[in-house]
């Protein structure tokens, strides 16, 4: 309800996203709204959002910086699990080091989220694909911001 969503903004302090739960596909139909910063407009979206047809529910989460990257998966019938990452660019590690004034990004925390979940496809073969994306990186951590995992019995 808008009470709880007020709540955890003032708990987490704004900026503020906020994410409708329900569509597929959020930002085909402006159902994510970044860089709220009152109370005010984040009750202004939480009962627009709530019109919005499939909307079941709104999403806070904290404004977070970083370097966008992404990492997902998809199974293939005669090689299993194909891990993907970067950052969508063939020219993706110079990034991910540092530059343009730019600091890198944790390339530790980075490369155990993709250790962890090649390990984590060896067992839950039913996950078919999956897409974390994006996946917020600074030099101290990296924070996965959205994901879609299909599964298959």
């Amino acid at each position: 309800n808008k009470e709880e969503v007020l709540a955890f903004a003032r708990r987490t302090g704004f900026p503020v996203v906020a994410k409708v739960v329900g569509p597929v596909h959020k930002s085909d139909v402006g159902d994510v709204v970044l860089n709220i910063k009152s109370e005010q407009h984040l009750a202004l979206e939480f009962d627009r959002m709530m019109q919005i047809p499939e909307a079941s529910a709104i999403m806070v989460q904290p404004m977070l910086k970083g370097t966008e990257l992404f990492i997902g998966a998809k199974y293939e019938e005669k090689f299993g699990h194909v891990v993907l990452c970067g950052l969508g660019s063939l020219r993706a590690y110079k990034i991910i080091k540092g530059t343009r004034g730019q600091k890198g990004v944790n390339e530790d925390k980075f490369a155990e989220i993709i250790v962890r979940l090649s390990t984590l496809l060896r067992f839950a073969t039913e996950i078919k694909e999956m897409d974390i994306n994006p996946l917020l990186a600074t030099e101290k951590q990296v924070i996965a911001v959205d994901a879609r995992i299909r599964i298959e019995k």
